[in-house]
């Protein structure tokens, strides 16, 4: 058997997984992403798909890519089908086989750097939406399959800069589905809201001199008070994750220590000392009572402390998941049908539905991998192919299911 592209089929393999180890062999990969290979893929599927491709440079370099489907009411709200081509980088020591060989063991578990985050959820679009093509099906709304580049390293020449960009707002997005997380049990996990991340660093001022004295008002010993403020908050939230049957972690705020910098000689006191630390914080926490909180930990340590944000994300919107509410009533009711069991959580880290959902869209975040442990941006990440494929059937019936929502009063 031989794909388009000329791509042979190993023996027996389903050309679906074919597909999807041909485009985890592709190095989309910080700090230098092959985001042209990407696009060579992207472009000859939509062709396969017969579908018209728009591509949209956002920042120099980076490239949105939209595949479309126009349904039969396009003047209807549009479903989005958001996935981003880049993956984390790879220690490729500890790996069992090349992260970029997509090697399938004797098992079916396909080992890359992508294979859950997010390359898997790319392809079962694309092979729901040519299935359902092949059949003749004909959908209401709509869809629109958007692949875009930098979700890695935050968004900001991705997804954050394109949801205020013109050929954003002319998709006229009503619902969009994106990344979700793998689950070890025989659940299926969906993400409707975010913690939001904050990257703090304070600086802590004193007076230097030297090392053999005991110099009063010292940038360390402020240091150490407001590490312990910090650390001493995260023991706190910890301790009612660990003892409560039904948080997960997107409904705890994480603390980290991750970086401290001072000092010049052994035998110099630093006149200032920095520590930075990762903090994500749930939708259901008080942003602006949060930053008094941290403000006190600052005055509390002593005089002329300051901090400074590299990152402050502020908005908490969620998606709805109450049964009146059509996108969520449709999704879970087709999933109902496959027999399929929902955990319903917030996201513990981040993805580019937070841009999504900051500008009014309802999002959920999905990846239909069940009995998978969680190893996005792991080593040796894999993901087994009838795991694979089945969520290629999931989206066959998800993706018809909300594109022929009825319309909705505001679209009367």
């Amino acid at each position: 058997f031989i794909l388009k592209g000329g791509q042979v089929c190993p023996e027996g393999e389903d050309s679906s997984v074919t597909l999807f180890r041909e485009y985890l062999r592709l190095r989309t990969v910080h700090p230098k992403p092959d985001y042209d290979a990407a696009l060579r893929f992207l472009d000859r599927i939509a062709e396969e798909l017969g579908l018209p491709m728009k591509k949209i440079e956002v920042c120099p370099g980076k490239v949105v890519s939209i595949m479309t489907w126009e349904g039969t009411n396009p003047a209807l709200k549009s479903i989005l089908l958001n996935s981003h081509t880049d993956v984390v980088p790879v220690f490729q020591e500890q790996w069992k086989y090349d992260a970029f060989s997509a090697f399938k063991d004797a098992e079916g578990n396909i080992y890359a750097r992508g294979t859950q985050d997010m390359k898997c959820v790319t392809i079962q679009y694309i092979q729901a939406v040519r299935r359902l093509k092949a059949e003749g099906r004909k959908l209401m709304r709509t869809v629109h399959l958007m692949f875009i580049p930098d979700e890695e390293i935050g968004g900001h020449e991705g997804m954050e800069t394109f949801v205020n960009h013109p050929e954003f707002k002319k998709l006229n997005i009503g619902f969009a589905l994106d990344e979700g997380l793998a689950n070890p049990g025989e659940a299926f996990t969906v993400f409707y809201g975010e913690r939001n991340p904050w990257w703090i660093t304070v600086h802590c001022p004193g007076s230097p001199g030297h090392g053999s004295r005991f110099v009063e008002n010292t940038a360390a010993e402020k240091l150490r008070q407001v590490i312990n403020s910090f650390l001493n908050f995260r023991e706190k939230e910890k301790h009612r994750l660990n003892t409560s049957e039904c948080l997960t972690l997107g409904d705890v705020t994480t603390v980290n220590m991750t970086m401290v910098k001072g000092g010049v000689a052994y035998n110099v006191i630093p006149a200032e000392m920095d520590v930075s630390f990762d903090l994500r914080i749930p939708p259901t926490v008080n942003l602006q009572e949060f930053e008094k909180q941290i403000k006190q930990w600052c005055k509390e340590a002593g005089d002329d402390i300051t901090y400074e944000f590299a990152q402050k994300h502020m908005n908490q919107n969620i998606t709805s998941t109450e049964e009146n509410d059509p996108w969520w009533s449709t999704f879970s009711a087709t999933c109902k049908t496959m027999n399929m069991t929902l955990e319903k959580e917030i996201f513990p880290a981040a993805t580019d539905s937070r841009f999504i959902r900051a500008v009014g869209i309802p999002a959920i975040g999905f990846s239909p991998m069940n009995r998978t442990p969680i190893l996005l941006h792991d080593h040796n990440e894999y993901l087994n192919e009838q795991i694979f494929l089945k969520g290629i059937s999931v989206y066959k019936r998800l993706i018809p299911a909300l594109a022929n929502v009825p319309p909705l009063p505001d679209e009367a």
